[in-house]
């Protein structure tokens, strides 16, 4: 355990910062499941309503640092790949 007082201060940040990281993490996993769920089902509009909320969801993870922006972009892209071949 650390000793110093910066050291006492940086590492209750961090475990601040781990939870809210896993509980963004936990938020992107759900979103994206939701997606999945639609798209499986082949329930057109419940998956373009999903994938919205996915888009928002990524990009503030990706915006907040929580994931890498091209790991969102590239799961926003996957994912709107899949709703629309639904259509198709």
């Amino acid at each position: 355990m650390a000793h110093h007082k910066q050291a006492l201060k940086r590492h209750r940040q961090s475990l601040k910062a781990r939870s809210r990281n896993r509980a963004v993490k936990s938020h992107v996993k759900n979103a994206v499941k939701d997606v999945r769920f639609a798209v499986n089902n082949k329930n057109k509009e419940e998956a373009q309503e999903a994938l919205i909320k996915a888009n928002s969801v990524l990009e503030k993870a990706a915006t907040k640092g929580v994931i890498h922006w091209r790991n969102a972009a590239r799961r926003i892209s996957r994912l709107s790949h899949a709703v629309k071949k639904i259509e198709a």
